[in-house]
């Protein structure tokens, strides 16, 4: 049995732009994802994502939509990602796990180099920009 791992994403809008953060580590190191992270038990997917990009990016969210849940199999396990559009509430942000991060319209969108799982996604992202 493959082991499933269960995390939320935050696509962080302001205006016309998304925001996209760049690995810094592991397997996946210098591919692009949306910042969040694993559930811990007893939180929901949105108490998640409010931890979580307060932990990655030391700022604060709005959880504003749930916008789809991604399942994708990787090599070595199975991804449930939950997706949710998000904005800011403040406007600072410190990349404390990542290397880079970049705000992308909907015509940059695909020039980084995304995770299979989050790729996935970025029709839906573009439809939310137009």
């Amino acid at each position: 049995m493959r082991k499933t791992i269960e995390v939320v994403a935050a696509v962080i809008r302001k205006g016309p732009k998304v925001f996209a953060t760049q690995r810094g580590y592991g397997e996946w190191k210098d591919w692009w994802e949306w910042p969040g992270g694993k559930m811990e038990p007893g939180e929901t997917p949105r108490e998640a994502l409010v931890r979580e990009i307060r932990e990655e990016l030391d700022t604060q969210i709005s959880v504003d939509k749930f916008l789809c849940t991604v399942d994708w199999d990787y090599p070595k396990f199975h991804l449930t990602m939950h997706c949710y559009m998000c904005s800011l509430t403040s406007d600072d942000i410190h990349l404390n796990e990542h290397e880079a991060a970049r705000w992308l319209s909907a015509a940059n969108l695909r020039s980084v180099r995304w995770l299979p799982a989050d790729e996935d996604m970025l029709p839906l992202i573009e439809r939310e920009l137009q």
